[in-house]
């Protein structure tokens, strides 16, 4: 009961301070749903952009990957920071001063409507088919485990996730279409508090424990038991380096895994709604440079614990990895404390769930409705389009997450993996459409559909023996070429330059270089400390 109390009282204090900060904000405009008003600000926007990436895919996902594996995904975290700071310096400056809500805005602006269509409908479909149902599950997996819902209403497990899922997914409807942005960047930052310190009590309690009272003693147990798994450069169960069935193999570094990263951090809609949300580019950098410093200690959170788990259960998990870490939750922690943590971790799939609906609904209204459908649509009806289109893509989603059941590969490698089919491909236009001048439209196109229909083949149908992630590299780079040689037989015709047209104030943030000269500099010191553990 004391469990369900604090549960309650965090989540209905979480809803009741938002819509209390919000209760004069204008939510019947464009800017102000799809936007916040542009008046999001750096602290906002750096635990919106946090708890919008971390949520139980990660917490479960990558913490059982840690578990059987070790440190080395940590990769999927530190090089983020790399990204961040490509986003604050290069592509934040930019898109403010175009004056963007989506980006597929953008495309239309350098190559044409057609591209942007294109993109907006692998954006929905990305969001619908991989995001928000294996985030849905993974949640519900760790809420059935920890509360056990199935035994305290006495139906089967199955029951128990799919009534979770429904829950769950609601009441984040409820947030999302309500809302807008600015809600869900609000409540994302209260949880994002949350979600910091009920994430590092876990392996602080954990290592407590076992050093009795002492936590580096408890360190240094856990190191002593498997020095390997503490190695951020090799697998210890790896079959190879770059193989298909590899993990992370340490070479994704210098292939696919960049271009992930840049795409995610500085091109996907979710992300960068948060920056096309911000009161001027100041705040814009401040929170990109500030979650990249998170994202360099989130390992604490979603890589340690998993680590600390094989003290616990050696490898009594390894065929059940999604169960580790709410095994390791009910392990160490104070049954006082559990609904808080699970109001958290509410919050965190919460927030991802929201971002992915608010983002879908703002490319539909605004890339397809509005152009499309009803090009005389005024603002009142943009917004009534985007919460309809929010409430079907949730039910979508609801209806799909438990058929996720026991992935194969785990929730964050097969996450991984389905991203692929779209990151890769939207991410080469994107980056075509900035730094290289002679594409054409048709040529955008082309490698569009080439980069789509290559991955699926190669990693799906022919199955190439060969980490996905250096597929991403070789997509990337056929891509390139395939758009280069397009536009030598249909050259552009439009022109392009990103001019300022005054939305908001674009002056850098004086401390924008040195803290991302700092960013770089911690990135590289996870790798040469831990590089050679174990």
């Amino acid at each position: 009961m004391v469990a369900f109390i604090s549960f309650f009282v965090f989540t209905a204090f979480v809803a009741a301070y938002s819509s209390w900060k919000l209760r004069k904000d204008n939510f019947s405009t464009k800017d102000g749903y799809f936007l916040g008003g542009r008046s999001l600000t750096g602290i906002v926007i750096a635990g919106s952009l946090l708890l919008t990436n971390i949520s139980t895919e990660h917490l479960v996902g990558m913490n059982g990957d840690a578990y059987k594996h070790g440190a080395i995904i940590v990769a999927w975290e530190v090089t983020s920071a790399l990204a961040l700071v490509a986003a604050a310096l290069y592509f934040a400056p930019g898109y403010l001063q175009m004056g963007l809500t989506t980006i597929p805005e953008f495309l239309e602006k350098r190559f044409d409507g057609l591209t942007r269509t294109i993109i907006a409908f692998l954006l929905i479909i990305s969001f619908v088919s991989t995001l928000l149902p294996i985030v849905l599950y993974s949640g519900a997996i760790s809420i059935e485990q920890i509360f056990d819902i199935s035994g305290l209403l006495g139906i089967t497990q199955t029951e128990g996730l799919w009534l979770t899922v429904i829950v769950v997914g609601f009441i984040g409807a409820v947030y999302a279409i309500f809302g807008g942005l600015k809600m869900v960047a609000y409540t994302d930052t209260i949880n994002g508090f949350g979600l910091l310190i009920a994430g590092i009590s876990i392996p602080l309690l954990a290592l407590w424990n076992i050093g009795d009272g002492n936590i580096l003693e408890g360190l240094r147990l856990v190191f002593e038991k498997a020095p390997e798994k503490f190695n951020v450069v090799s697998d210890e169960v790896s079959v190879g380096p770059g193989s298909r069935d590899s993990i992370m193999p340490f070479g994704v570094l210098f292939t696919g895994l960049i271009i992930n990263q840049l795409y995610f951090w500085t091109m996907h809609q979710s992300i960068i709604q948060r920056v096309l949300g911000a009161v001027n580019l100041k705040e814009a950098q401040k929170g990109l440079l500030y979650a990249g410093l998170l994202k360099i200690l989130i390992p604490l959170i979603i890589v340690l614990p998993g680590i600390i788990a094989f003290y616990y259960f050696n490898d009594s998990f390894y065929d059940k990895k999604e169960l580790v870490y709410p095994s390791l939750v009910k392990q160490v922690l104070p049954f006082w404390m559990t609904g808080f943590f699970v109001a958290v971790l509410m919050g965190a799939i919460l927030s991802t769930f929201n971002s992915a609906l608010n983002s879908a609904a703002t490319i539909f209204s605004l890339g397809i409705y509005k152009r499309y459908i009803n090009k005389n649509a005024n603002e009142n009806r943009l917004v009534k389009i985007g919460k309809s289109t929010s409430a079907l893509l949730a039910l979508f989603a609801i209806g799909i997450a438990p058929f996720i059941a026991h992935a194969p590969r785990g929730l964050y490698q097969l996450l991984q993996q389905l991203n692929g089919i779209f990151f890769i491909p939207m991410a080469t236009v994107i980056l075509a459409g900035f730094f290289l001048p002679k594409v054409s439209a048709k040529a955008a196109k082309i490698g569009l559909l080439f980069g789509l229909f290559f991955y699926v083949f190669t990693n799906f149908i022919w199955q190439v023996d060969m980490h996905y992630v250096h597929i991403w590299g070789i997509e990337f780079v056929l891509n390139i070429m395939v758009m280069l040689l397009v536009s030598k037989f249909y050259p552009r015709t439009n022109s392009f330059s990103i001019t300022n047209i005054g939305v908001v104030d674009v002056t850098q943030w004086k401390y924008a270089k040195g803290f991302s000269i700092f960013l770089v500099v911690a990135t590289l010191a996870v790798y040469i400390l831990l590089g050679h553990v174990g």
